[in-house]
């Protein structure tokens, strides 16, 4: 996918009950600040054309929850209105119902969701967008002879809930007649903030008397997919369970179960933006659908793209594409299997080839001159292939030059590789090799390989994905940035479609740093709101820039989540929203100085006061790092300034609100003229959350020496 279009589009609408009332009652004397975590959704999955209710589960308190965003386009959702409590106390509300809406043209897939509550906003809980209608589980149906009857087409959804639970659904079918089960649940699990264990669903079809038609384990990930036939008239039971025998209660799952034609992935992988392409599909009960046709809009952003193909007549599931805008070549099946045979090419190119059998190897030669910087990428797990895919730079006589197995992009190591800003070593013939890392191979085994010129480029994320204010207090978002192919200027941060009421003062990454901060601050008056914002970064153009437009980027908000052990780790989102809710445990923060400048080898003294709520006594501590268990995930401090520990008083206790933060620079740290730099109050929500406040930005300068 191209790093300028990580943000899919989105329209986040809303449903609203009652939120002036909450509002009142969401702002006791000691607030709490633990916004809502949201655990499972039941049931996961939503028909295409249909409203449907739900109960979402969470750690903390839903009460007063008023607005839902989702997104992509299509799906809309609305809280079920709760009863005001008679006695005016604020109930602990940890489920609550949700009414989703989704449009007859809506894609199906998964979407992410969140609420908007007077406590902040949600973490991000999703949903199975199903073109069948939605069956859930009911009752006890853990036994052939409890089975629960279904009829099919339609998605199942039900939890794994407890220890040594299987659950069992009856169908009826007809011999000859095709079946597919695909199993979401694990795949849904990765973003849940606190399930540290996750399931692992098997799936397991019978004949009525018991014997195994067909299983399925591993398939997508840890999700099981199986496509059989049925053997002959009668009914069959279907059951899922965890394969340790394991359960829990948020293990929730869906199973899209038909009989309709499933295509996995398509063949060649890339497609020419603004041709009409021939695509073989690879799937399951195809028939004779042999050959796709599409068409991809002039408008398409470049990298991964959902499409539903005309498949007969009618349209297949989403399958992803490879939307390109370079020239695109097809693997030509003669036999090129080492340097010496291997496909000549042109580049820049997207190749689109196929690992045909066990232990194939695809080559492909091409010209570079001496010192000509090229980036060489497949995308293949990503976009639904079967390859785990092993990529080498070879020299024409087959000397290796460069290797890749699997690469991290936005902090998640995929399944795919890269060689980044290979640079030729002389005029000459080159070779680019890929093949299964395992050796495996088969249809289902396709790939692309985008070569492009290795240009300098940046790429953002956020951490996280919610910046929680109240009204007077700020919040701050970081910005940390991945350079590329030698990409060194300052970047100039931007944010878009901030709440009303809602200011934000938007720092910089310096060329040498890899960080920044934006201060956003929610006005006295500002009322409950929820938006989803857009961070951008613009490269900072000098003198000695090369001609042409700045270089941009948006950044791709990350959502944290708590890993066994204590560890932080963070999974890609689609949203970064901005909540203002009701008062919490800090009011005000004050700093004494809003401008320091330090000598090299001096320091300087920022004191810091707080108002904390009445009654409020829990621990504050202050920090201008972003940091957990030793790790630092927001440092916008220029280069060679750093916080005394020592010096500085950071632990706050019981009713105390006063502190200090002592910045020092290092001898040699170079000038600097007004960096943004955030000094936080952080308040312990659980071992790896906690809620941030800012103060109003602090700018930090570095005399020369």
């Amino acid at each position: 996918m191209s790093h300028l279009s990580q943000i899919a589009p989105k329209q986040p609408l809303t449903g609203l009950c009652c939120v002036l009332a909450l509002a009142t009652v969401m702002a006791p004397a000691a607030a709490r600040a633990e916004y809502p975590m949201l655990m499972s959704l039941k049931p996961v999955a939503a028909q295409v054309g249909q409203t449907s209710e739900h109960t979402v589960s969470s750690r903390y308190n839903l009460y007063g929850a008023y607005r839902v965003h989702v997104s992509g386009q299509g799906v809309t959702a609305e809280v079920v209105p709760v009863a005001k409590p008679k006695d005016g106390k604020t109930p602990n509300l940890t489920s609550l119902k949700l009414k989703f809406t989704v449009a007859a043209d809506a894609l199906p897939g998964v979407r992410d969701f969140r609420l908007a509550t007077p406590r902040g906003a949600s973490t991000v809980g999703q949903i199975v967008i199903a073109t069948d209608k939605v069956v859930s589980e009911s009752g006890n149906n853990d036994t052939r002879d409890k089975a629960q009857m279904v009829t099919l087409p339609a998605t199942i959804c039900g939890a794994i809930d407890k220890a040594e639970d299987v659950d069992v659904f009856k169908f009826s079918a007809t011999k000859g007649q095709p079946l597919s089960f695909h199993v979401r649940s694990q795949r849904l699990q990765d973003r849940i903030h606190d399930l540290q264990r996750h399931v692992d669903p098997i799936l397991t079809l019978r004949s009525t008397a018991g014997t195994t038609i067909a299983s399925s384990d591993n398939y997508f990930f840890a999700d099981p997919f199986l496509a059989t036939v049925a053997p002959a008239d009668g009914e069959y039971t279907l059951e899922i369970r965890d394969v340790r025998f394991q359960g829990n209660g948020y293990w929730q799952y869906s199973i899209e179960s038909h009989s309709r034609p499933v295509v996995e992935t398509v063949h060649p992988l890339a497609v020419a933006i603004g041709q009409d392409v021939s695509l073989n599909p690879v799937g399951h009960h195809l028939g004779d659908n042999k050959k796709l046709s599409v068409r991809l809009a002039p408008g398409t952003l470049e990298g991964r793209a959902w499409r539903r193909l005309q498949l007969g007549p009618a349209t297949s599931n989403p399958v992803h594409v490879i939307a390109s805008r370079l020239t695109t070549l097809v693997e030509n099946g003669a036999a090129n299997n080492d340097a010496a045979s291997a496909q000549s090419v042109t580049v820049p190119s997207t190749i689109s080839g196929r690992i045909e059998s066990a232990a194939d190897i695809d080559c492909f030669v091409f010209d570079a001159r001496k010192g000509q910087k090229l980036t060489f990428e497949v995308v293949a797990r990503r976009a639904g292939s079967a390859l785990d895919p092993h990529l080498r730079i070879l020299d024409a006589k087959g000397k290796q030059l460069s290797l890749n197995d699997d690469f991290r992009r936005f902090k998640r190591l995929t399944q795919d590789s890269q060689v980044e800003n290979f640079t030729a070593p002389s005029d000459g013939k080159y070779v680019i090799e890929v093949r299964d890392v395992h050796l495996r191979g088969g249809e289902r085994f396709v790939y692309a390989i985008r070569t492009i010129p290795a240009h300098p480029f940046f790429e953002l994320t956020l951490d996280s994905d919610k910046t929680q204010l109240t009204p007077g207090t700020s919040g701050v978002i970081f910005v940390r940035i991945e350079r590329h192919n030698g990409f060194s200027a300052d970047v100039e941060l931007d944010i878009k479609n901030l709440p009303t009421g809602v200011t934000a003062s938007c720092g910089r990454i310096l060329a040498n740093g890899t960080d920044g901060c934006i201060i956003l601050t929610a006005a006295s008056d500002a009322r409950l709101d929820m938006q989803d914002i857009r961070v951008s970064g613009t490269e900072v153009q000098t003198a000695d820039s090369k001609s042409g437009a700045p270089l941009t980027s948006v950044a791709r908000p990350m959502q944290e989540t708590y890993m066994p052990g204590g560890g932080r780790n963070h999974w890609p989102v689609d949203m970064h929203a901005v909540n203002v809710g009701s008062p919490a445990e800090i009011r005000s923060i004050k700093l004494s100085t809003q401008s320091v400048t330090l000598k090299p080898g001096g320091a300087a003294t920022i004191d810091v006061e707080f108002e904390r709520a009445p009654g409020f006594t829990k621990n504050v501590t202050l920090d201008v790092l972003f940091r957990h268990l030793g790790s630092v995930y927001g440092n916008s401090l220029p280069k060679g300034v750093t916080m005394d520990a020592g010096a500085s008083k950071t632990l706050i206790t019981g009713k105390a609100n006063k502190g200090r933060i002592v910045l020092k620079a290092a001898k040699d740290a170079p000038p600097v003229s007004g960096q943004q730099v955030s000094v936080m109050a952080n308040i312990s929500i659980n071992f790896v959350m906690k809620a941030t406040y800012s103060s109003s930005p602090l700018m930090v300068h570095v005399a020369k020496p």
